[in-house]
């Protein structure tokens, strides 16, 4: 089979121009991060949800809070752990040293659990927003090789006077390579953006459930 009768997709991609052939590599490039960052953030999430499940079991186990906190240390293994973190130290900072409690304190408790949630939302929604980019672009920089590869096969046809389907085809299958693998990119991006916001959100608002929770526990102690 000759190259011009050759219509594998290497072989398009190998006859296309120089300008289609850097979109082609830049939806192909784009793809790869997008699979990277859906790989990285499938795990991410399963590890959260995991970690939040045996915490929760932890917690709700009956053993007295200091003695979870203790054990847990300095160094919190997940987002829960963080979180409940955040809340004991300022619980335990929030006391005097003949035992009162200082002004303000369920407060400043809330505000500190508030600020972890945060961190741990900004981490789960990193890199979310390269698919959202993707999936809205890619198409539009797709059609933009498909024009431009269309627009050099009208002109390799009009300097060949030539509009037999054999001389117009490989040009047309050239550009719309570049549409395909447009799709190809966004298609993936958008449905897994939205599965993975609807999942952090999911996973954040297990995180503020909590934080209610256990903030209306200190409250009975702060006698609230």
């Amino acid at each position: 089979m000759d190259a011009v009768a050759d219509y594998t997709m290497w072989a398009l991609f190998a006859r296309a121009t120089f300008t289609v052939k850097l979109v082609m590599l830049g939806l192909i490039g784009a793809s790869v991060w997008c699979w990277a960052v859906i790989i990285d953030k499938l795990i991410q999430y399963r590890r959260a949800r995991a970690e939040a499940a045996v915490f929760d079991r932890a917690f709700w186990s009956g053993e007295p809070l200091d003695g979870l906190y203790d054990q847990i240390g300095d160094d919190p293994a997940g987002p829960s752990q963080r979180v409940f973190v955040a809340g004991m130290t300022e619980w335990r900072r929030s006391h005097r040293n003949d035992g009162g409690l200082i002004a303000g304190a369920h407060a400043r408790i809330d505000r500190g659990m508030d600020v972890a949630i945060a961190r741990e939302a900004e981490s789960l929604q990193r890199g979310l927003p390269v698919l959202a980019t993707v999936g809205s672009t890619a198409p539009f920089v797709g059609l933009f090789g498909t024009v431009w590869g269309i627009m050099n096969a009208f002109i390799e046809i009009a300097e060949q006077g030539n509009t037999n389907l054999a001389v117009v085809a490989p040009g047309i299958a050239e550009a719309l390579l570049a549409t395909g693998l447009g799709l190809l990119a966004a298609i993936p991006a958008v449905v897994f953006y939205n599965k993975l916001s609807s999942d952090a959100n999911r996973i954040t608002g297990g995180y503020e459930a909590f934080a209610d929770e256990f903030s209306t526990i200190l409250s009975r102690q702060l006698g609230d």
